[in-house]
């Protein structure tokens, strides 16, 4: 329920803060007083579409703000646990800011949230109804959803069974039209798959194996230039000639032994002498171990070359180290068996299939038999409902056919395909609804809709924007007493300019239009029963109020009151 509604720059309101109660209330006064603004407000709140030519002239930007009550309302607690936004209280905020560069603010109970968001959640809340604009009524896509809020208790599970099978059928049918059209490519892909994994299983690759086979291919490609260096190397040190270096290194190291006890620096350099000695020493056995052991070995470096020619092919193909083409192995190698696994499969999902057909078929038909049951029913329900608004020659018929043949028929809705037909006029045919009515006529068929589905569609404010135009006498007081009987499962705010129906509402608030400062305002006043008496007494006359038509606005109010 609507609480409180504030509102700031908007259009011609410069500011507005209006409470409301539940029950029925109804917005009157002069046409172009701004009535319908405040509707318009509203439906901004709740996530409508809006620009920034609502912005009042001058300023950069409007505010509209809605406090909520939501008692009892499971499906807003759950779309709000679902956000994380807090509603501990049962107490809703909605904030909404318009700027002059279309920028939008939202936000829900302090929380920032972007314009879908917001909607998602006003449509729960807020349902608004103008003459030409009755959202599901006059949408026939929506009539299936209208029939099966109105026969909840025998479709909804009913429903939400059929669904569930049909979600299953659709994953199945899916996988099966996906190895249907691929079937070339998928045998095409299980061949390179194959083959794939054979010549990297046939590589046996290890990693760091290309930087050791690098390090060998290096030594054998320069053996001869390693052997001769190495024997160079050798001889200086200590070869077969008469003096090698390290004689002559010996000879000078016994020298400087000799007189190492007469000075301390001849001490050191014999020291030095000697650790180069032994150093070269062995420098030269490693040269000799080296030389003894080097061999050349043709066929080997063609082994190496060949070896690394191949991990160099499996690079280009598979990846740019040992560890990349290994790792590429294990994907493909996993998606080899889970690709054969499926193809054996392909049996066990064609059985799976079939039976997911089956049961849908059977779930969808009961679903169907259901909805022709509640149709009946609906359509007696509204047959009454059109009777008490004086539209007792009027047929009202629910239509149900199938979307089409066979399997194809069955949607995620079920198979029926639902819309709404009606005649008002004895011996026309039925057309459907959303073309044959107008005017005073479609306002009185859509009361009757929201008269029974009110009670079942848990909307927390209804908004009815002069859908009572076209219409007078005693057919304006059946729908004042229709709009009066909503208002006893939901709160209705309803902007009218017929003085029953503001006389039968529980309050009343008067809209005027005034210039101030040079500039147009609009504002709102609630009416006492004075005042009431008063304004419906505009509403009967005209611009000249006389004492009788005072005396039938008093008796308007007392037969509503009864």
């Amino acid at each position: 329920m609507l609480q409180e509604l504030s509102i700031r720059n908007f259009a011609i309101i410069p500011a507005l803060n209006v409470t409301f109660d539940e029950g029925m209330t109804v917005l009157t006064g002069e046409t172009g007083a701004g009535k319908s603004i405040i509707i318009d407000a509203v439906g901004l709140l709740a996530g409508g579409r809006g620009s920034n030519e609502y912005i009042r002239q001058g300023e950069k930007k409007c505010v509209l703000e809605g406090l909520f009550a939501m008692d009892q309302h499971p499906l807003v607690e759950k779309r709000l646990d679902s956000l994380s936004i807090e509603h501990e209280d049962n107490m809703l905020v909605l904030q909404r800011e318009i700027y002059r560069n279309g920028k939008n603010t939202c936000r829900i109970n302090g929380h920032l949230v972007n314009l879908t968001t917001l909607r998602s959640i006003g449509e729960l809340l807020v349902d608004i109804h103008g003459q030409n604009e009755h959202q599901e009524l006059m949408q026939a896509s929506k009539h299936v959803e209208l029939l099966d809020e109105y026969g909840k208790e025998k479709i909804g599970s009913a429903k939400v069974a059929y669904q569930k099978v049909f979600q299953q059928y659709h994953e199945l049918r899916s996988k099966m039209e996906k190895k249907e059209k691929n079937e070339k490519e998928f045998a095409q892909r299980m061949d390179m798959l194959r083959f794939q994994v054979e010549e990297i299983e046939a590589a046996q690759l290890e990693v760091g194996e290309e930087e050791r086979l690098l390090e060998e291919r290096n030594k054998l490609v320069n053996y001869q230039k390693i052997a001769e260096s190495l024997k160079v190397g050798y001889d200086a040190l200590q070869g077969e000639e008469a003096s090698s270096s390290l004689d002559r290194i010996g000879f000078a190291m016994d020298a400087m032994l000799s007189i190492e006890a007469i000075d301390r620096e001849y001490q050191a350099i014999a020291e030095a002498i000697q650790n180069g000695y032994f150093i070269l020493q062995e420098a030269a056995a490693d040269l000799s171990r080296q030389l003894d052991s080097l061999e050349m070995d043709e066929g080997r470096l063609e082994v190496v070359e060949s070896r690394l020619d191949s991990i160099r092919q499996l690079k280009r193909k598979y990846g740019d180290s040992e560890q990349a083409i290994i790792e590429y192995y294990k994907e493909i190698t996993l998606e080899l068996s889970e690709s054969l696994s499926f193809e054996n499969q392909s049996t066990q999902l064609e059985k799976e299939l079939k039976e997911k057909e089956d049961k849908l078929i059977q779930f969808g038909d009961s679903l169907s038999e259901l909805r022709v049951k509640e149709a009946k029913k609906l359509e007696a329900d509204i047959m009454k409902q059109l009777k008490e608004l004086y539209l007792e020659k009027a047929i009202f018929q629910v239509k149900i056919v199938a979307h089409g043949e066979g399997l194809k028929a069955y949607r995620e809705n079920g198979k029926d395909e639902i819309e709404f037909y009606l005649t008002t006029n004895p011996g026309e045919p039925l057309k459907p609804l959303v073309k044959v009515a107008s005017g005073g006529e479609l306002s009185r068929i859509m009361l009757a809709m929201k008269t029974i589905l009110s009670q079942t569609q848990g909307m927390t404010s209804i908004i009815f924007d002069e859908v009572d135009t076209g219409v007078s006498g005693r057919i304006a007081q059946s729908i004042a007493e229709k709009i009066h009987q909503v208002a006893q499962h939901s709160q209705v705010l309803c902007i009218t300019h017929l003085p029953q129906v503001a006389a039968i509402a529980d309050a009343q608030y008067f809209i005027k239009k005034e210039i101030v400062a040079d500039r147009t305002k609009t504002s709102v006043e609630i009416l006492s029963l004075e005042q009431r008496v008063q304004e419906i007494a505009r509403m009967l006359a005209g611009t000249q109020i006389t004492p009788l038509t005072v005396e039938h606005a008093k008796e308007l109010l007392q037969l509503a009151g009864k």
